[in-house]
């Protein structure tokens, strides 16, 4: 009996326990280990597809598929057995993976068919996925001499344990944290949801009861955010402000080593593998190219957007001195966000908590799941689902044949094809945080299908989308601001990527794609929730059922772009870090964290009158796994001009346009990557993208232009690519 292996569609979470971690494990990559060998004895007289790239590509699916449920848990369940046993085995499936292209036998088999002639009568998908994988092996080292193997071989697995050190360090540094507020009266300014919240967490910990009432606080976004918006007391907004900005920056938590040990493993292996430095070897088959072409990306809509951004900080400060009386020469960093809110109540009369009561969180999944019914062709159905307790006897239930969740606040849902009536995927949602649970948004895929077709029926995938929003209070649903909403619609747009793929190589499909692509199915996603004929699909009152009123929603749209270019220079700054660390590593390397962050972000942050430590300890995209988005977080601003100009088709046709949908499904959905995505990206717009959509949208257009240059392609263009 091997729990974490068990191909099953429906996973039976209550089996997955530390103790079967090594068997299952174990077992998986004996398996895994054999199949390979079995393609390595493959014979040039009797190599065929199916037994060399087709036999590679499913080889290793059964340890993928075990580990991949226990990383999941391992994000959202967190616990010391699990912690230990996940730990115990990285560094031999890390050694596993990273030897599968530094090995001799595989490869001389794979090149041999990959450069026969057979190829030429593959179909395109099987073609594209021989050519993508030749790629691979090529890029990872396949070439190298022996020793130069075993070194890529062995930095990957030490990237492997420290990103995984990293990651456990910002959730244990987060979760060691809080603030008890026993006095209401430091509450002045709160929202009622803020402090209701608080309250119901301070009672759940057993730190607060109705006859004495206590507030806590901690560094998950719900909690913080708000109190950092909203709250008067400024000591406490101080309070909260440095202790955010030390997670995983003191004592035996401290990430700051990590940091630059990651870094130098990467330009290493990049300089084993021939490449100047980790951009140039990580973006060479994304859209950018390298990382010169990204760093110019990343520039030129610095250089755009950077008088607005200084002007609206001026702005701010000048707010601050009219309020106060007091002449403002800067602000505090925990200072920003409360005067940045009370000028944006003040001049726009919108505050977020009156639309709390149209985003409950039900309501707002029902209606996002209408509206993707309209556009895309698909119906979503909620199951009853069951949680046991892990390692309890489950199969003795009466619930034993529903689909398990990990947690009982867990939802799961089918997605069909509307007009075939098939079954194309199911996933499961989990929006609430938890300590045991990792900080931010994502989706995941915890089994990719198949189409079916040619005698195989289809295979539906399986996902799930994960948050941490806003949580129910005192047995009420969830409401949700605006922002969490967009994140939901996020997400969602990520998990239809997954789910609407029809690939037959599971290596191609779904998500599987170009990171600065990545980012648009879930990003155009975002546009919804502002246009006013799809947000009354899903932003009714919780009460009433009642839509926005129209006043307050033409408020909500003229604050939208309040401080656009403050929101559009911090999503530049984290690609900027980003890129510096990866490309010039040498300048910086040895330094001061901190005064190399702030040295390179000189013109990206505003100059407030006290320094930040450096994000780069907290940063769990670039230093949580072996690459991530290490080098590729401005595909976040890449793929956000995608889904700006993308949009604009929609928003041509009436917004909820099934015409747009169906392509929108056909060309980019339902593709992956069996095709080159700027080619899929033409197909949907019938041309390249342009950056003035996504401009005009920040209503930064007017500070936009250079030399009336416009187009991604331009960019591509003037970096040789």
């Amino acid at each position: 009996m091997h729990p974490f292996l068990d191909e099953g569609f429906h996973v039976r979470w209550s089996t997955l326990v530390p103790e079967a971690v090594e068997p299952d494990i174990r077992k998986a990559l004996e398996i895994a280990k054999a199949n390979l060998d079995a393609v390595c004895a493959v014979t040039p007289a009797e190599a065929t597809y199916e037994n060399t790239f087709g036999a590679f590509e499913k080889a290793s699916d059964l340890l993928s598929l075990g580990w991949g449920r226990l990383n999941h848990l391992d994000s959202v369940c967190d616990e010391p057995a699990q912690r230990a046993a996940l730990n115990a085995m990285l560094p031999e499936v890390s050694e596993f993976f990273a030897s599968i292209p530094l090995n001799e036998k595989l490869w001389a088999v794979l090149k041999a068919f990959g450069e026969s002639p057979a190829v030429a009568a593959l179909g395109p998908v099987e073609k594209r996925f021989v050519e993508e994988t030749m790629l691979d092996f090529v890029q990872s080292g396949a070439d190298l001499p022996e020793d130069q193997k075993a070194r890529v071989a062995a930095v990957e697995a030490e990237l492997s344990k420290l990103t995984k050190q990293y990651s456990e360090h910002v959730l244990d540094a987060t979760n060691a944290w809080d603030l008890l507020i026993e006095d209401e009266s430091k509450l002045a300014g709160l929202p009622a949801s803020a402090k209701a919240a608080a309250l119901a967490n301070a009672k759940a910990k057993g730190l607060a009861t109705d006859e004495k009432p206590a507030w806590r606080f901690t560094l998950q976004m719900p909690s913080m955010f708000p109190l950092m918006q909203h709250l008067d007391d400024e000591g406490i907004r101080r309070q909260v402000w440095e202790a955010s900005v030390k997670v995983a920056g003191e004592g035996e938590l401290d990430n700051t080593q990590l940091v630059w040990e990651i870094l130098k493993l990467r330009k290493e292996k990049a300089a084993i593998l021939g490449h100047d430095h980790f951009a140039d070897l990580t973006l060479q088959r994304r859209m950018a190219r390298n990382g010169a072409t990204a760093l110019k990306f990343t520039e030129d809509l610095h250089d755009r957007i950077e008088a607005p951004f200084q002007a609206e900080y001026r702005s701010l400060c000048d707010y601050k001195g009219k309020k106060t009386g007091e002449p403002v020469d800067g602000l505090q960093p925990w200072e920003f966000a409360y005067w940045s809110e009370k000028r944006r109540q003040e001049e726009y009369d919108l505050d977020d908590e009156a639309l709390r009561p149209y985003f409950p969180v039900d309501r707002v999944m029902s209606g996002m799941f209408d509206l993707c019914s309209q556009l895309f062709g698909i119906t979503i159905h909620e199951r009853e689902a069951a949680y046991f307790e892990r390692g309890s006897d489950s199969q003795s239930s009466s619930d034993s044949q529903l689909p398990e969740v990990w947690h009982p606040e867990v939802k799961f849902y089918d997605l069909l094809d509307t007009k075939s009536g098939e079954h194309l995927g199911s996933f499961y949602a989990d929006w609430h945080p938890r300590e045991s649970k990792r900080g931010g948004a994502w989706m995941n895929c915890l089994f990719t299908g198949h189409p079916g077709g040619n005698g195989a029926a289809r295979e539906a995938h399986l996902g799930l989308i994960i948050g941490n929003m806003s949580p129910p209070v005192d047995g009420k649903q969830a409401l949700l601001t605006h922002g969490e909403v967009e994140t939901i619609f996020h997400e969602f747009g990520h998990l239809l990527h997954g789910l609407l793929s029809d690939v037959s190589v599971r290596s191609l499909a779904g998500t599987n794609v170009p990171w600065d692509f990545v980012e648009l199915p879930s990003q155009i996603m975002e546009n919804f929730c502002w246009d006013r004929r799809s947000l009354d699909y899903f932003a009714k009152h919780h009460e009433t059922g009642a839509t926005i009123p129209d006043d307050l929603y033409d408020r909500m749209i003229a604050a939208k772009n309040y401080m656009s270019a403050t929101g559009f220079m911090r999503q530049l700054a984290f690609g900027k870090l980003d890129l510096e660390l990866h490309t010039s590593l040498d300048r910086y390397v040895g330094r001061d964290l901190d005064e190399v962050d702030r040295e390179i972000l000189s013109s990206y942050r505003v100059p407030m009158k006290t320094d930040s430590p450096s994000m780069a300890r907290r940063f769990n995209h670039l230093f949580s796994s072996p690459t991530g988005y290490a080098a590729g977080y401005y595909s976040y601003k890449w793929a956000e001009v995608l889904d700006a100009d993308a949009f604009t088709r929609f928003q041509e046709n009436g917004v909820i346009d099934p015409e747009s949908g169906a392509d929108f499904r056909e060309h980019i959905l339902s593709k992956g990557n069996s095709e080159p995505v700027d080619e899929l990206f033409r197909r949907f717009m019938g041309r390249d993208p342009e950056l003035e959509p996504l401009l005009q949208r920040s209503g930064l257009a007017g500070a936009a232009m250079v030399d009336g240059r416009s187009e991604i392609a331009d960019e591509r263009q003037e970096a040789g690519v």
